[in-house]
């Protein structure tokens, strides 16, 4: 058993049985030590209560089986600053935020999305109430007024996400503080009035000076509070650390760095800024709930190979590393972080910052930890240069990353420009790429603990030949569990061998101990000469267990059965 950084580890015990018909005994397959044993088992009556699902349509080709991930991140940014994805307007009423968002979640669980990335404060604000910042601006159209009638957005987000089987990463903005100096609204209580010496004005924005501890132990404490009251899968920040560089215009930190550089030059002390806060940050995540993720979504160039011989083959105006003060790769190397999300918004074969280099080197840099690659959907709609009216450049992306074995996913930059099917690409997506469901790839660092095994504890056959029917009856035995089972997945194959392989359908476990999946003989593909089905669990933290006890059909003249 490994321990990692879980600090409640424990294991369950799953009898496996497996039950069939309604009257008569009758012979099934159960999976035990890896091999296929036939049995007869005695009738069980499955409680009429339980929860209903219907098997959607299927794509389970043979390729499929070779060219789906049964193990991938498919996330996609929602933006709230500037109301870019969501709430689509300030003001909205309450009916209408949560409906948008439903909407939206509903699109993206189409598309086989399985994570979101929400952001829940832009510029010192929230989307929940707290009591260190006011309700932000593009919820309310005024900071500080609560959503009226009262709700919790955050708890609606999360749970609605959770309900389709997708992770909520909680996406929030370190040091902005007003996103307008001259237009944004500002509430009286807002921490830039009440703290006015922890910010500085760079062009039309207001930061936390990054250099003060006051401010350091400041953010590390509202994550700790999100951390501590939702329950989010992890906390995500992006790129915006140091402001990216006006020119001809110095950020105006030189008091702080006099005050605190210890003899540091300037730059290697705002790294040291910026490094401090992870790691505080890192650290309170640990303390509080130490399975939450900690992920940043960084600008796409570490550093330029000509200023560094670790550098990458590219030739970026700004990087992380230089003009941003992030320096991504030591918070990879210290563990601060689970995940880099890198922002590859250049196409292949862009002369200055190629994907496919950029791709490589992140890959080549991860320390153990994952990457998942952030694609720049919105290029298709603003200014689309040549490049981003190619249909083939998403599909040719995902097919480089997905053959690079230090590569784990990918996030959309944003969620909302799928609604316009840019290029096809949603569809391309839905069809083909995501057209099997995937599981969010674990952290072994974080735990290995699987939950046990469930029961298929009924299979039904009903119907005629031309409109034969079957109903898979699961559970989970929850007899001293401890490992909370967040999902149950479902696999049809057409071969024992290539059963627990790919996903074909998941159910939200929630509250569910147990499910009945309905599917239609016409579902299992034409071509397939046997079906073999199995169920696993997923906890919290992504493991999966083993496979429950294994139901096979065959095919006969009289279509798909049971054996008997």
């Amino acid at each position: 058993m490994t321990i990692n950084r879980k600090k409640f580890i424990a294991t369950i015990s799953c009898a496996v049985v497996l039950f069939m018909g309604t009257v008569l005994s009758v012979r099934a397959q159960i999976a035990v030590n890896n091999q296929l044993l036939t049995s007869e088992f005695e009738n069980i009556v499955p409680d009429k209560a339980i929860a209903n699902f219907n098997l959607p349509a299927l794509h389970l080709t043979p390729s499929a089986f070779r060219l789906q991930p049964k193990y991938e991140f498919r996330a996609a940014w929602i933006a709230t600053v500037g109301n870019i994805d969501w709430p689509s307007e300030k003001g909205l009423s309450v009916e209408e935020q949560k409906a948008e968002y439903i909407q939206l979640l509903d699109s993206l669980q189409n598309l086989g999305i399985n994570a979101v990335i929400v952001q829940v404060r832009a510029a010192a604000d929230a989307f929940y109430p707290s009591k260190y910042e006011p309700w932000s601006e593009w919820l309310t159209g005024k900071q500080g007024v609560a959503p009226f009638p009262y709700y919790d957005p955050l708890q609606f987000m999360v749970a609605e996400a959770h309900k389709r089987n997708m992770e909520f990463h909680a996406w929030l903005n370190p040091y902005r503080a007003i996103f307008n100096v001259k237009t944004s609204s500002v509430a009286p209580n807002h921490i830039t009035r009440t703290h006015k010496e922890w910010f500085l004005t760079y062009g039309d924005k207001k930061y936390f000076n990054p250099g003060l501890p006051e401010v350091m132990k400041y953010v590390t404490n509202i994550v700790k509070d999100i951390v501590t009251r939702y329950e989010v899968d992890a906390i995500h920040m992006d790129d915006y650390f140091y402001p990216y560089r006006i020119p001809k215009k110095e950020f105006p930190d030189e008091a702080t760095y006099r005050r605190y550089g210890k003899g540091l030059s300037k730059d290697d002390w705002r790294r040291s800024n910026c490094d401090s806060i992870i790691k505080m940050i890192h650290s309170a995540i640990i303390d509080t709930k130490p399975m939450v993720k900690f992920g940043i979504s960084p600008f796409g160039v570490w550093r330029n190979k000509n200023n560094d011989p670790d550098g990458s083959e590219t030739q970026a105006g700004q990087t992380n590393y230089d003009d941003l003060y992030a320096d991504i790769l030591l918070w990879l190397k210290q563990g601060w972080i689970d995940y880099v999300a890198p922002q590859l918004y250049w196409e292949i074969g862009h002369r200055l910052c190629d994907y496919e280099t950029l791709l490589n080197w992140w890959s080549n840099h991860s320390y153990g930890k994952h990457v998942y690659v952030g694609h720049a959907l919105y290029r298709t709609i603003e200014h689309p240069t040549l490049a981003w009216r190619n249909p083939a450049e998403l599909p040719d992306e995902i097919k480089l990353l997905r053959n690079n074995q230090n590569v784990q996913g990918s996030i959309y930059f944003s969620a909302s420009n799928f609604y316009r099917n840019p290029n096809g690409w949603a569809d391309t997506l839905k069809d083909d790429y995501y057209s099997t469901p995937s599981i969010v790839p674990p952290m072994q660092w974080i735990d290995t603990t699987a939950p046990n095994a469930p029961l298929i504890y009924n299979f039904t056959q009903s119907g005629s030949k031309t409109q034969n029917s079957f109903t898979l009856y699961a559970r989970a035995n929850t007899a001293d569990e401890t490992e909370t089972v967040k999902s149950y997945v479902v696999y049809l194959s057409p071969s024992y061998a290539y059963l627990g392989a790919l996903p074909t359908y998941t159910v939200s476990a929630e509250d569910l101990k147990e499910f009945k999946l309905n599917f239609l003989q016409s579902q299992i593909p034409s071509e397939w000469n046997g079906c073999y089905i199995a169920v696993s669990c997923i906890d919290k933290e992504n493991n999966e267990s083993q496979l429950s006890n294994v139901v096979q059909l065959i095919r006969t003249d009289k279509g798909w059965m049971i054996p008997r």
